[in-house]
């Protein structure tokens, strides 16, 4: 009696191959990353949203993302402040330049270099006038109160003495962007648009490793002094505040060649290609007869 009755037991313990097959195939698909197609959806979707958003509501939260955009230029500054003059420092300093891009993403604020992928999407599958109207509004409401973020923040930087003189004195050494050519700084936006562009690309599938892609992407951004328009703004309307530049050199050199770079940046190298390889793998999984 003893006999059969531990087969039994062993029988009720042991998994049959049907159950362990559907526990496999759940660790593999945990496993395998999503692919293109859902990373597309996922942004069509969310492009979708912000363009039935208002105009005010737009605009409340770019104000907000244009205000937490200066903590990148205050971060990297107390940085540079308190770390000692060598070679290495730029390093660590530029850590301080995604600050601002942390706020921003994960508290879900309008950032414009965002919005150059994520509603190009819808406009890329309806291509309309209408769509193309309600990109070009998110657009110009977006860019202005970023605008208008930065430079109330800046101008509270400049004109009031909330940091001591060693810190202040650090962010006007940082926001001193080395000379640059109209083509060299269309280039390095451009660069920091692609960047973003991919890296909002790559935001879906990231789980756990948010902050990471982040603090990388927009790390690399700042070391390679690749223009942004939002956090370039900051540095530029700093000097405009103290009489270090006037608003022609930063419509001049900055503000054209650096917003021409960005949209480039994230619509053509992202956005278009991310696009293109989607369509294209629905049209080989639904080939015309």
């Amino acid at each position: 009696m003893s006999a059969p009755k531990k087969h039994k037991e062993a029988q009720f313990l042991e998994p049959s191959p049907t159950i362990t097959k559907r526990i496999e195939q759940k660790q593999v698909d945990d496993r395998v990353a999503i692919g293109a197609h859902v990373v597309h959806e996922t942004i069509r979707r969310e492009g979708e949203e912000e363009l039935k958003r208002s105009s005010s509501a737009l605009a409340w939260s770019g104000l907000a993302a244009g205000l937490s955009m200066g903590f990148s230029l205050v971060a990297e500054a107390l940085l540079v402040a308190y770390l000692p003059d060598q070679p290495w420092r730029p390093l660590i300093s530029k850590l301080g330049y995604s600050v601002g891009f942390l706020i921003v993403i994960l508290g879900r604020q309008q950032l414009f270099t965002e919005n150059t992928l994520t509603v190009i999407l819808p406009l890329l599958l309806r291509r309309n006038v209408a769509t193309a109207l309600h990109v070009l509004r998110l657009w110009s409401v977006v860019l202005a109160s970023n605008l208008v973020g930065t430079y109330i923040f800046a101008l509270c930087i400049a004109r009031v003495a909330i940091f001591n003189p060693h810190v202040q004195q650090a962010i006007a050494n940082v926001s001193k962007e080395p000379p640059a050519g109209f083509w060299i700084a269309l280039l390095r936006a451009l660069f920091a648009g692609w960047l973003l562009a991919l890296m909002v690309w790559m935001l879906p599938g990231a789980e756990s490793a948010r902050v990471s892609i982040i603090v990388m992407v927009t790390y690399l951004i700042g070391l390679g002094d690749f223009n942004h328009i939002v956090a370039g703004s900051n540095k530029m309307f700093f000097q405009l505040v103290t009489g270090a530049d006037t608003w022609g050199g930063f419509l001049i050199h900055f503000f054209l060649p650096t917003l021409m770079g960005n949209i480039v940046g994230g619509v053509s190298l992202v956005a278009f290609l991310g696009h293109a390889q989607v369509v294209a793998g629905k049209d080989e999984t639904h080939p015309m007869k």
